[in-house]
């Protein structure tokens, strides 16, 4: 029986490839994020390859709409066995112009969001004595970047949140991985940046084979903490 993912964000950027890469490792796909569309095409172009998949909306920044989709996983596929938490947004401002419903959106989604998301498929790991969550977080959780304090804030926060859980479930045979990201071009970047520094950008696909490289290793083996940085380094 293929192993269930499931991977927040899904419908661009990086989780959009994790979807592909992990469907052609033979993994069952669970694609979620708040958009339907692109999670249609991105489910029709994986099951037309021959692999499962299944799309379902879901804000992770809503704890009931986490729990109903847990629950049409479980009436789908029995049981998840990998997490990965890439549902991620960014404000490209200052301290001082970034708004508090801004700031609060960015905490919201990034560090509330995977909370929320980790403590919904914990009990089944637990359960069953393993698992493993897998958290896309940022250079920005330990490098310092202008005009990105809100999100470094909140990457920053998930990685002591998750260093802190990785402690208190390795007694469940549970993984607890960090990738931290520099560079990638995906939608989050505005077009103008895009086009000007894509060729020293890392692109989606190679961060979600180094991923999928995380989650395919033995039994007794974790990969806690990794840094990809693109071979020039940061913007």
């Amino acid at each position: 029986m293929n192993r269930v993912v499931w991977i927040t964000g899904a419908s661009t950027g990086i989780g959009f490839e994790l979807a592909k890469v992990f469907a052609k490792s033979g993994y069952t796909i669970i694609a979620t994020a708040r958009r339907k569309s692109r999670l249609v095409s991105l489910v029709n172009e994986i099951r037309f390859a021959g692999h499962e998949a299944y799309a379902f909306v879901c804000d992770v920044r809503s704890e009931r709409s986490i729990i109903s989709t847990k629950k049409k996983i479980l009436e789908k596929c029995g049981t998840i066995d990998i997490l990965i938490n890439n549902a991620s947004i960014t404000a490209f401002k200052s301290f001082i112009d970034t708004k508090p419903p801004e700031f609060d959106d960015i905490i919201e989604t990034n560090l509330r969001g995977s909370y929320l998301m980790a403590r919904t498929v914990l009990p089944i790991m637990m359960k069953k004595k393993r698992g493993h969550i897998i958290n896309i977080l940022s250079v920005a959780a330990h490098t310092v970047f202008t005009n990105s304090s809100a999100y470094a804030a909140s990457k920053a926060g998930m990685l002591a949140m998750f260093n802190g859980l990785r402690a208190e479930v390795r007694k469940f045979n549970i993984k607890i991985s960090n990738i931290m990201p520099g560079a990638t071009d995906t939608p989050m970047w505005s077009p103008a940046t895009r086009q000007k520094y894509s060729s020293r950008m890392m692109t989606p696909r190679e961060v979600s084979e180094i991923t999928i490289q995380i989650a395919n290793q033995p039994k007794k083996v974790v990969i806690e903490d990794v840094v990809i940085k693109p071979i020039k380094g940061d913007l």
